[in-house]
This record gives C-alpha cells, structure tokens and sequence, in this order.
C-alpha cells in the first residue's frame, strides 16, 4: 500500500514493546525489506482477513458435504435391488421422459457401477437458470426412482454449498468476495512466510521454522503459533490460490486468455458430422425446427460405440443439438486415476468421427484440471481430510492474526485500535527496488484486479490518514516519504 508519512511526526507510544516490528540497524538486504513487508502483511491481513476467513469456513463445510449428499439422496442415486442385465439405454431414457415430457435432453449419465442409477437431464423452463432437472432411471427395471434440480452433477445439498463458498448465494455480486480472497491469499501466505523466516533468523531459532515457542510470553508464543501453522499449510494455501482464480470470473478470464494463448487449454472432439441426420421420429432433444431428430435406438447403439472405442464409466452422452452436429461422449472421472478421453459419434452411422484422449491434452491443462479436482476433494476421502485441516489451519492463522493485532493496543487507553507498523517503508527500500514493487504491484493489479482495486483503497486510505496527520501536526517538517505498505 501505497502512503505518505509526514517527517517528524511521532508514532502513537505504546505501553509494550512488540518485537516484530523493532526497527533494525544492519542495514542488509533483510533489513531494507522487513519493514515494507511488514506493513504489507499487516494491511492485507487485516482487511483481507474477513474475506479468506468465510472462504475458509465455507471451503471447510464444502469439503464435509460428499458423503452428507450421498446420504440425503441414496433412493435417487442407488437401486434396491441389483439385476441381472441392464436395459438397452434408449430404453433407459424412454423411461425418463415418460415420467417426464417437459424440456430438452441435454445428456444422459449411464450407470457408472452396479446398484446405481443412470441420469438423464433436461433443460426446462421451470428450472432456475445454470440447473438442469435430473431424472434417476433404474438400469435394470425402468423404474424413475425421483427427479431432483441439479448444477450439473452436483445434487441440491452440494449445489447449495457449492454456491454459499463461491459467491455466499449473492449471484455474481457474491462472487467478488471469493475472487478477492483468492487473489490476497497468495501474496498473504508468502509475505508471512518471509516475515517469519527473518523473524526465526533474527532469534537465532531458523531450525524451528515449523515448530511453536510453547513457552514464550504471550504474545510471543501467539506469534510463533501463527506462523508455524502457516509454514505447515502454505503449499496447500498457494494451491487453493492458484486453482480458485483459474475459474473466478475476472482473473478467471485473463489466465483462459493466457492459457488460450499458450495453448493450454483443454482438447475437445469436433462435433461436425459428415452425414445427415435421419429424420425418424422419437425423442426430440429439443422443440427446435432446426435441431436434429433423434431415432428410437439412438442413446443405445452410441453407448455402444462408445464402450467399443474404450470409454469408461462415469462418461456424459450428449445428443447433437443441431443438425449435421455429431454426438458426443466423454468421460468425466475426475478421481485418481482420471479418464477424460473423449469421441464424437456420426448421428447416421453412428462410427466415431473424432477421438481425443486426456493422454493429448497439454500438461498445463492437466494441471489445471487436477488442481481444480483437488481443491474441490474429487480425490477421495484423503483429499477431503487435507482440506478440512488446511481450512482449520487458515481459520487458526487468521484468528491469532487477529488476536496479535489486538494485543497491541494501548493498555492506558483502551479506546484505541492497536497501531499499524509504522509508515515510509518504501522508503527504506533502494530506488530500483522500490520501483520494481511499484510496476509489479500495477501489473498484478491488472492481471489480477480484486488485487488491485482493494490496494488501490488501501493506499488511498492510508493516504488520506497521513495528510491528516499532517494538518493535525502543523509545526512537523514538511518533508514526506512514500511506501508500499503491508
């Protein structure tokens, strides 16, 4: 953060002396730094806190839901009794639209494992916009075992939590908080990281980067806590960062330039087919005069190919929606090991027409897509353990954050917030230095812009606060330092 410090104008004393922010006098590389990086972290952490605090619990309840859906919804999901043989698909989803004639076929999800159900979903006018109605088949006898509104393959109870923890139920509005705590949490976690590093160093205790001082003083022993859970859980922290802006919706949108750019993206099939559709009449995907007609046996005779070109369940099958479009069908096993290859099926012949494998995909975007399953616990109950303890552990950070802060107040006057560090950091920092946070915080800010427009605020702010002190102090020098501030 960017302010103006007045020359001679003294800090507010304080009855204790807080050894993190003692000045030094060695004058090294550390010593230059540790001011502005001190007042850096006191600012983000301190305004950015109540952000990453709700993503934090929210992200915590999320991680919890799996198994609870899974329980909630086990007639939908599960059969009572496990047959023989399977129905032929078509006949799966006739089934479905018997029960249910209203809108559009947008996929159908067979029977990934025995005893469960295969889902058919729609698009229909009565379902919230961004949910489709999914209707829960028995493989084995046609029974519709119920219809729930999901997010995809979300059902209701996830989709709620998976709304609250990305935009708190506010719409795109919403989504602003968590954009703003990922793109802080990073630059939080690694200022602490330095911070505490310098701090073990300059107390001679560097080999103890992970371990707490349970027998220091009491602020001493907050302090030690604090950064010694964050050391534990920076790499998961970053990770969450780092996959949380992959799909938020400003930075979001400049990483899939990037990514584009790069040519990291995802491998999709062609959908062009090289044939006609047919015209016999069966189940429409779709009330439009343009889309294709879909045969009788149609979803049957493509789960076919598909199982002949070695798909593997869990896979999507997407009907063309419109004519001279091919089907298409891809696996959607977002576990380990994950399986995303994918074909588009002629809607006449009904022969593959295009094949892409998860195996000729981008490394980057193999990245991409394993760091988004494991920050959303698609990895199995291991994956789901380690975030419930990374939320745990930020929450822990962030609360004796909080308390460290609070215990700096001034004992004789209770009335006071605690101070922040104090102001010309940037100053202490060489020019080139100085400059180079400068360009970098502005390209960040535009790389990122819920990073930027908040440290925009903050400078502004802080600006505002030293002008004051100014005119409150109308004998002080005239003489101003600027900095970054933490």
């Amino acid at each position: 953060m960017v302010t103006t410090q007045p020359a001679g104008v003294p800090p507010r004393p304080t009855a204790r002396t807080d050894p993190s922010s003692a000045p030094t006098s060695t004058g090294g590389a550390a010593d230059r730094w540790r001011p502005f990086l001190l007042r850096w972290h006191f600012y983000a952490g301190i305004l950015i806190g109540p952000f990453l605090l709700v993503a934090a619990i929210t992200g915590t309840l999320y991680a919890l839901i799996p198994q609870l859906d899974r329980a909630v919804y086990a007639h939908e999901l599960t059969v009572d009794h496990v047959g023989t043989a399977e129905l032929p698909m078509s006949e799966q989803v006739a089934a479905a639209r018997r029960a249910h004639p209203e809108g559009t076929i947008t996929s159908v999800t067979p029977a990934p494992r025995a005893g469960e159900t295969t889902r058919v979903l729609l698009s229909a006018a009565d379902v919230p916009a961004g949910r489709s109605r999914t209707v829960f088949v028995d493989p084995y006898t046609g029974d519709v075992r119920g219809a729930l509104n999901t997010s995809g393959e979300w059902l209701p109870v996830r989709a709620w939590f998976d709304d609250l923890h990305r935009n708190l139920h506010l719409g795109d509005v919403g989504r602003n908080y968590s954009e703003i705590g990922a793109s802080w949490l990073w630059v939080v976690a690694l200022g602490g990281l330095a911070l505490w590093i310098g701090h073990r160093r300059r107390t001679h205790k560097l080999r103890r980067l992970l371990t707490p001082d349970r027998n220091a003083p009491r602020r001493g022993r907050t302090l030690s806590w604090h950064g010694a859970v964050g050391v534990w859980i920076i790499i998961g922290l970053i990770g969450l960062s780092a996959s949380g802006l992959s799909w938020s919706r400003y930075a979001g949108g400049h990483i899939g330039d990037l990514r584009s750019d790069m040519s990291w993206t995802e491998r999709s099939v062609s959908t062009t087919a090289p044939s006609t559709l047919p015209t016999a009449p069966s189940v429409p995907p779709s009330s439009s005069p343009t889309a294709p007609t879909i045969g009788n046996d149609d979803f049957t005779r493509v789960y076919e190919t598909a199982r002949r070109a070695g798909l593997v369940a869990p896979m999507n099958i997407t009907p063309p929606t419109e004519r001279g479009s091919a089907w298409t069908v891809a696996e959607n096993a977002r576990g380990y090991p994950s399986h995303y290859d994918s074909i588009a099926v002629d809607p006449t012949t009904f022969a593959v027409t295009d094949r892409v494998d998860f195996a000729q995909w981008p490394l980057m975007a193999k990245l991409t897509k394993w760091a988004i399953s494991a920050h959303m616990g698609l990895f199995g109950i291991i994956n789901q353990i380690a975030l419930v303890l990374l939320g745990i552990g930020l929450v822990s950070v962030i609360v004796r954050g909080y308390l460290m802060w609070w215990r700096r107040r001034p004992t004789r006057d209770d009335r006071h917030l605690p101070r922040a560090p104090r102001r010309g950091a940037l100053g202490s920092l060489r020019p080139a230095e100085a400059v180079g946070v400068v360009v970098v915080a502005a390209i960040l800010g535009w790389f990122l812009p819920w990073f930027g427009i908040p440290l925009a605020l903050f400078v502004l702010v802080d600006t505002a606060r030293g002008m004051i002190a100014v005119r409150r102090q109308p004998a002080a020098p005239e003489a101003a330092g600027t900095e970054v501030g933490r």
